[in-house]
This record gives C-alpha cells, structure tokens and sequence, in this order.
C-alpha cells in the first residue's frame, strides 16, 4: 500500500513548533462554549479538532462579530450526511456553513465554520500553490478542540508547516534586507491580494503590529529552515535574501498566476456556498455586501435560482476589485 503523501511531509524545526504549540493553547473565552457545543453536535465523532482564528480571536469578544472557525474532521463521508456535500468538501474544500446559538446572557453568536479534512489540512498549509490554507493559518490561531493527542501534534505541524510555506513564498519578493515586521506585513498582503476581501490596504500592517512579538519569534524560530533567508549576525530582528535574481524573478511570477488563480477559486467557492448549505444565499449575500460596501436587496427569484441570477452580482464584486 503506498505512504498517503501527509506521512512524507518534513518535521518543522522544533523551536517553530513550540512557537506555535504555545499559541494553540492559549485560554479562550468561556462564551465560545456554546458554538463548541454546536460543532459537536454538528459532527459528533467525525471532528477531530476545531479551530478558532480571525477578528474574534484578535478582538477577544466573540458576540461582537462573526466568529471564524474551522471544523477538522477524520473524513467526509462521515461529516457530511448528502453526498452533494461529501464531493463538494472533496472536490474544493473547505465547505463552509453557518451556525447560530445563543450566548449564556442571551446575545446571539454565530460563526462562519469551515469544514476541512486532517489530511486537507496538512496538504493545503504545505503542498498546495494556492494561498488559501497557509495564509490563513501561517496567522494564530486557538485549538479549541482535539481528539487526541496524535492529532493535536499533527495539527501543529500543519500550522507550523503553514508559515513555512507562506515566508519561503514571500521571500522573492523581499528588498536585500528587511525585519520580521516587513517579512510579516509583505507576506500577509499578497496572501491577501490572492483573495476577494473587503479589508483596506493597511490590514495587513495593523495584523502585524497586533501580533509583533509573536510574528518576530516565528520568523526567528522558521528561519534556519528557508533556505535563501539568513539571520544577520550580530542583529537580533535583521535578516538578508541570498537568493539569486532569476530565483526572485520566478517567485513573483508565481504570485501573480496565484492572485489569478486564488480569485477565480473565490468566486467558485462563492457559487458552491450558494447550493451546499442551508443558508447558502444569506451567506454569499453577506459575503458580497461585505466586498461592495453596499446593500444587496434578495430577491425571490435569487433566492431559488442562486446559479441563475446570481451571476450580475459576482461580475460586480470582480469588476469592483479591478478597478482597486
């Protein structure tokens, strides 16, 4: 039987890992409980392990906003009761639903939950071209959840593995020198520009300065490890790119077939939100007024018809970004 390509993948270095393990422990509010709750109920044995990232995490109040979490389950088949969702999950995950409970002082909460396989996960932060998984999670993030301890460590290794691929993906676009905060703030903006995303120009900086220290210690403890970026000696934040012109070159090629790539698979994942879930409409409409910065009235042709007339809409959200 040959080696699923997940048990091939290389260890990150140890100090990286730990840098990452201290992260996924940290404390989470109580009044994250009862979206716990209904994650759990949602997927009983298939979830493996839930992660908590975005906004709410940075903001601290989880009933102030809609909270970002991902749902990591053993296998698809098990988390998804229609066959639709199975394939669709398989075909280009994560699946993505909307779940609503209510807080213990009665505030409402709702999360955006992302459904993603362990093994998606770990080939998504470290083998896919696509930013989608690395970006996301090269960025801290809380385990809330884990089944055990096994894939407790295999999901720090994929989060570790996760700002590996993201840093070695920045680095060709880097000046000769350059701090952690600029490595940070370079890399979450072309992440960034690979996807359909409502957030102003200096997101990325504010994202940084929020997480400094974090986000320095990450960049010392990966460092060793990516190739083409050398610590300058006798500096304690000041590293240097060794790679040569045409390495640099071939790297900012890459990034612009991935901005490409990465917004047509947003619009796809868009039109798939729309058929797999039961607020799926709601939750494209959400996501398109957010992008637009304007009201979008549902109509009840759209919303019966989503892969009919929805097509005026996600023409504007691309036009919109061009012309940013």
């Amino acid at each position: 039987m040959p080696i699923p390509d997940t048990q091939l993948l290389p260890a990150p270095p140890p100090a990286l890992l730990a840098e990452v393990a201290s992260q996924c422990a940290l404390p989470v509010g109580e009044e994250l409980q009862p979206l716990v709750a209904e994650v759990h109920a949602r997927f009983g044995d298939a979830l493996v392990a839930l992660l908590f990232y975005g906004s709410c995490l940075r903001g601290g109040d989880p009933g102030e906003g809609l909270v970002d979490l991902y749902a990591i389950v053993d296998d698809y088949s098990r988390a998804h009761p229609r066959a639709l969702l199975r394939l669709a999950n398989a075909w280009l995950p994560p699946n993505v639903l909307l779940l609503r409970t209510h807080a213990a002082d009665g505030r409402i909460l709702q999360a955006k939950c992302a459904v993603l396989s362990l093994d998606d996960l770990e080939r998504g932060t470290a083998l896919w071209f696509q930013s989608y998984l690395w970006g996301r999670f090269a960025q801290p993030a809380r385990l809330i959840h884990c089944r055990d301890a096994p894939t407790e460590r295999r999901v720090q290794a994929a989060l570790a593995r996760a700002v590996l691929t993201l840093l070695e993906r920045t680095l060709p676009c880097l000046e000769a020198r350059f701090d952690s905060e600029t490595l940070w703030q370079r890399a979450l903006t072309l992440s960034y520009g690979c996807e359909l995303r409502p957030e102003a120009a200096d997101r990325p900086a504010l994202l940084v300065r929020h997480d400094r220290e974090h986000y320095r210690r990450l960049t010392g403890a990966a460092a060793p490890a990516l190739a083409g970026l050398e610590a300058v000696a006798g500096e304690t934040d000041l590293y240097c790119n060794r790679l040569s012109a045409s390495a640099c070159r071939r790297g900012r090629r890459r990034w612009r077939l991935r901005r490409l790539q990465g917004r047509l698979l947003n619009v796809v994942r868009l039109v798939k939100a729309s058929f797999t879930f039961e607020q799926g409409v709601d939750y494209v409409v959400w996501k398109l007024q957010r992008h637009l910065g304007q009201p979008i009235e549902v109509s009840p042709r759209l919303r019966r018809h989503p892969l009919i007339f929805g097509w005026p809409l996600l023409w504007r959200l691309l036009r919109e970004r061009r012309l940013r």
